[in-house]
């Protein structure tokens, strides 16, 4: 399936017509004999509806010829008011189930985006910003749906008013349809005007809405920091900026609806002429009736509502197929299937490229858990952040990394993790890895939704030694429910230590072979460290671990140390060699050990 490149920054891919076309289809499976029924409701509403024109040119010529009476003119109402009825009902019944089928298929697409958002590769997300993602999950969705009421019924009975109208001109006198069909070109021209220009406008649009978004999530993201550093005018700049572009390409899009408006305009007053004029001359020349030429004005008059509708429709149709083609473009991305299930969360995660290219097997030595060789790294155009890093750790040890910030620590540990995809080298991992670092999520319901997001089928007694073995038992306490204990936003509040302790045991319940801790209980402060660094030595007992150490008591727990500055590995050893070696680790020791309080 071709998915068509974003072309703006690195946004996320936007579908082709044919992925997108092709990925709706799919979704319309099991509700095709439904969708046939609409179309044949709206088909026989369409019908019923061309009935009034012929209707009152029957009885402007029974007038003429003086041949009506009460009679004819009760007849005529009632075929009038049952088609009215009638078609009224088939309308009724077109719009109701039409709407029921495309809520259903939008309901399962909105599943199928959020589904595949949450297995995306992060650096991807990154790079294109949350703003983009979240534009597509809530103001396209939102596009996409409030197209329902219109789209559906206009396509499904609008060709056939055209072709039903069109024939019954052509039975009138042909020189009616002719004198229509003349006109056809107008609305040709300015369809392919339309769809032109109108697709570009509408995906700028969408793509400045995205800018907006990610605008304001970036500033409310970093609150802390925009006050902390005064950028509060930066900020609002920003998000002005990002606004008035939305507005812009807003404008851009109402214009070009005016100006379709104009050209629909013109076609309407270019078909009611044209027919008028050969009516009169029909008529004036004995080859039709005064009936006829009013049925004829009155079939162009119902084929305008359905062609300028269709048109209009379009416009619609333009707008919602562009929010279409940007979620079928996150639905469609290419994403590796796990080996084990994801345990979804920001703190916890799947590694999004688990094995080295050339080790498909996804398999290392039996004595090297991880091997990376010659891996360099850089964001986006910046600097490089990691350079020629060659690195192995032997299954089951446990390796701290440190160094001064900005040396590159957790930029590696998520290259080892595989949220990032290095530059150059290789990385090699077990497929089981899982990653924690101190941005710890505590989720919207029960602790043990929340511990069961890593172990979906885990008993409620793992779930308690989960806990017990980080120290976490006390989160059972919070309330009388226990694991039923509501938490995170609505519930019972937790404390940075408790959530970092909750992500912990999930991780326990993942059972990963590899576990990487991000300075995962850097956030907790120090009245809780020596809790936390329990937690985490009972999370890495087992298994081969990674920690990226905020505290260097935590380092010198670590089987080896590997000591980074300016994306490069400087120094590795034990604790105690790297004491010996009297290098930067040693320095560093120092200083940690001189700021801590006596008896520490």
């Amino acid at each position: 399936m071709s998915v068509a490149t974003a072309t703006t920054g690195h946004a996320l891919p936007v579908a082709g017509g044919r992925a997108t076309a092709g990925e709706v289809w799919r979704l319309s499976r099991g509700h095709r004999l439904r969708l046939t029924a609409v179309g044949l409701a709206g088909v026989a509403g369409t019908a019923v509806d061309l009935i009034p024109p012929v209707a009152i040119g029957y009885l402007v010529d029974r007038v003429r010829e003086g041949t009506a009476d009460l009679g004819t003119v009760l007849t005529v109402t009632g075929v009038m008011a049952l088609s009215a009825v009638l078609g009224s009902a088939g309308t009724a019944v077109t719009i109701a189930q039409a709407t029921r089928v495309y809520h259903t298929v939008l309901a399962t697409l909105r599943e199928r985006l959020v589904s595949r958002a949450m297995l995306l590769p992060q650096h991807l997300v990154e790079r294109a910003g949350t703003g983009d993602l979240i534009s597509r999950a809530s103001d396209d969705v939102t596009a996409v749906a409030d197209a329902a009421p219109a789209v559906i019924p206009a396509l499904t009975v609008t060709a056939f008013t055209v072709a039903v109208s069109l024939a019954g001109l052509a039975a009138l006198e042909w020189p009616y349809a002719a004198a229509f069909a003349v006109v056809l070109p107008v609305y040709w021209l300015a369809m392919r005007w339309y769809l032109r220009v109108g697709p570009r406008v509408y995906q700028a649009e969408r793509a400045a809405m995205s800018a907006r978004a990610q605008q304001i999530v970036e500033s409310q993201r970093g609150h802390a920091t925009v006050l902390g550093f005064g950028l509060a005018e930066q900020r609002h700049r920003a998000v002005l900026t990002a606004s008035w572009g939305v507005a812009v390409q807003s404008i851009r899009a109402r214009t070009v609806q005016s100006m379709l408006s104009a050209r629909l305009n013109l076609g309407e007053c270019l078909s009611l002429a044209a027919v008028l004029v050969v009516g009169f001359v029909l008529v004036d020349h004995g080859l039709s009736t005064v009936g006829g030429a009013t049925t004829a004005m009155l079939l162009v008059l119902r084929l305008l509502g359905p062609v300028n509708q269709l048109l209009f429709v379009v416009d619609t149709l333009q707008s919602a197929l562009a929010s279409l083609s940007r979620m079928i473009g996150v639905v469609t991305i290419p994403t590796p299937e796990a080996a084990a299930p994801s345990t979804a969360g920001s703190d916890l995660a799947d590694p999004a490229d688990p094995t080295d290219p050339a080790d498909p097997a996804g398999s290392t030595a039996t004595d090297t858990a991880v091997r990376l060789r010659g891996v360099a790294f850089r964001y986006a155009d910046g600097p490089p952040v990691l350079d020629g890093i060659d690195l192995d750790v032997p299954a089951g040890q446990h390796l701290a990394i440190v160094g001064p910030s900005g040396a590159g620590k957790t930029t590696l540990a998520s290259v080892i993790a595989g949220v990032h995809r290095p530059d150059a080298g290789t990385v090699a991992r077990p497929r089981r890895t899982a990653v924690i670092s101190q941005e710890v999520h505590v989720f919207a319901g029960t602790l043990r939704d929340n511990l069961t997001l890593a172990a979906p089928h885990a008993t409620d007694r793992a779930l308690r030694v989960a806990l017990e073995a980080t120290g976490a038992a006390d989160l059972l306490d919070l309330s009388a429910d226990a694991l039923d204990t509501v938490v995170g936003t609505g519930g019972q509040p937790l404390t940075d230590a408790q959530a970092q302790q909750l992500a912990l045991a999930r991780l326990l319940l993942a059972d990963p072979e590899l576990a990487i801790l991000d300075e995962a209980t850097a956030e907790a402060g120090s009245a809780h460290a020596e809790r936390l660094d329990h937690a985490s030595e009972a999370v890495l007992a087992g298994r081969t671990g990674i920690v990226i150490a905020h505290r260097l008591s935590q380092a010198a727990a670590c089987d080896r140390i590997v000591v980074m500055d300016a994306g490069r590995v400087i120094e590795t050893g034990s604790h105690d060699e790297l004491l010996t070696a009297g290098g930067t680790y040693a320095r560093l020791w120092e200083v940690w050990q001189a700021g801590r309080p006596a008896g520490a």
